[in-house]
């Protein structure tokens, strides 16, 4: 049934108009499929990574960092939906704190980044049919963001999902929709080349790219670093930061020993077996932080010679076919990870990178921690913490997975948690205006209350009716 199942997946990927490029990818990531890879690297295979260089100890003066940006693109992943907090639409239109969205902070970095150096910065998102409208109306308020002759986004792929029985694609009339997936943000390399944006940076004198998600406001584009690819001719850095146990189950880097190669291992990617290993802390002491650098002209070539295909290793994604119907028909989403592409540049590195770097938005949580008085934004609009102190553990319970929920909850503004080490919140309340948490905080409610405007919730009580 699996030959009959690709000869479907491929016949509806030409019927939508899918890219042949990408339909070829599609094909060999099949192929990895039906032939039992399962994506898993196990730890026997492995060494930690070690010996990371730091980014400031990259040194540059004013000339080569401005060199190097000039020669430097912004490309944010931007096809990721907010289902999980509610959102219908794209996440990076969700305001995220002054009244601004993720989108508003980026294009406002990239400009603050523009006449820092003097140089012209292009950005361009990465975005699925679903994200796109509203995120480009969204950048259409600044009108000198568009580089002339380069596109503000492009589009990414998509793919069948396959039913987990006989691998044929899905049918699924209540929401045909639903049929199709992204093939993960692996599929970057694929979308530019296949969207001609590729080409187009290339014609135009861009020689790296730098990509990272657009809900990580903390990825802000860093000249320090394609300086030093110029400067050492490195085709492919990867970003780690140190790991904490609050990263456990994030992504690591790690060195293959039947050959050298630095590789990524995701969660997905572990046997159970291998678990313990993967999860601790002290043997993989960094976790991959998904912002990239990536030199253009090897790109190109890479694709050239592979016909396309870098033959990323695949990852499995088990599902159904209406994530919000279990009853639903299980099915096999094919995915790729972008920061697997380490393994397929020759000297590919990795750089250690500050905390700074790594501030993306999940859940509720972390939305309640952007919006606090623990950060602000720097001249260049950039995220800036106002203490050296780590971020409070912050626990939301269900009443405030939502955005809608979860704005309702704290309609004045977030309390202040610049003395806060730890915030747990159990049931229906709503917080008023000014409201601080001292230490370590637990706030219980049987039924809806409200604390009051000015309240101190210090480390000495449980907050309850």
């Amino acid at each position: 049934m699996s030959k009959d199942g690709l000869a479907q997946a491929v016949e509806r990927m030409t019927q939508r108009g899918v890219d042949p490029l990408a339909v070829h990818v599609f094909e060999d990531a099949y192929a990895q499929l039906e032939g039992g890879n399962t994506g898993l690297i196990p730890e026997a295979d492995i060494d930690p990574l070690t010996d990371v260089p730091r980014l400031e100890d990259l040194e540059a003066d004013a000339d080569q960092l401005a060199e190097a940006l000039a020669h430097t693109a912004v490309v944010k992943l931007n096809g990721g939906l907010g289902t999980s907090m509610g959102l219908s639409g794209p996440k990076s239109v969700l305001e995220v704190r002054d009244g601004l969205t993720f989108l508003d902070v980026v294009a406002r970095q990239v400009l603050a980044l523009r006449e820092q150096h003097g140089v012209q910065v292009p950005l361009v998102l990465m975005n699925s049919f679903r994200t796109r409208d509203q995120s480009l109306e969204v950048l259409a308020a600044y009108d000198d963001l568009p580089v002339d002759g380069l596109p503000l986004d492009f589009l990414q792929n998509a793919e069948p999902k396959l039913r987990a029985d006989d691998l044929t694609p899905v049918s699924w009339p209540d929401d045909p929709d639903l049929e199709w997936c992204p093939p993960g943000h692996g599929d970057v390399y694929v979308a530019l080349a296949a969207s001609g944006v590729l080409q187009a940076l290339r014609d135009k004198g861009f020689r790296y790219a730098f990509l990272s998600n657009s809900d990580n406001l903390g990825a802000t584009c860093d000249p320090a670093i394609p300086a030093w690819m110029a400067r050492e001719s490195i085709t492919y850095v990867s970003e780690v930061c140190e790991r904490t146990v609050n990263d456990r189950k994030g992504g690591h880097l790690a060195v293959r020993r039947s050959d050298g190669r630095v590789v990524l291992r995701e969660r997905a990617m572990v046997a159970p077996e291998d678990e313990q290993y993967f999860e601790d802390t002290d043997r993989h002491a960094l976790f991959h932080a998904n912002n990239l650098w990536v030199d253009l002209d090897e790109l190109h070539e890479q694709l050239r010679a592979r016909d396309g295909v870098l033959g990323l290793p695949i990852i499995i994604n088990r599902k159904t076919v209406d994530p919000s119907r279990k009853d639903s028909t299980p099915v096999i989403q094919v995915e790729s990870a972008m920061g697997t592409a380490i393994e397929v540049f020759d000297g590919s590195r990795a750089v250690h990178v500050p905390r700074r770097r790594f501030r993306p938005v999940k859940t509720t949580n972390e939305l309640l921690l952007l919006r606090s008085d623990l950060y602000g934004f720097g001249d260049g609009h950039e995220v800036v913490a106002q203490t050296d102190r780590p971020d409070p553990r912050v626990d939301l319970d269900e009443h405030y997975t939502l955005i809608d929920d979860f704005d309702a909850r704290f309609p004045e503004d977030a309390p202040s948690l610049v003395e806060c080490t730890s915030l747990a919140v159990r049931g229906d309340v709503t917080f008023g205006a000014g409201v601080r948490c001292v230490g370590d905080v637990v706030v219980e409610a049987e039924e809806a209350r409200r604390i009051p405007d000015g309240s101190t919730l210090d480390a000495r009580e449980t907050v309850a009716p």
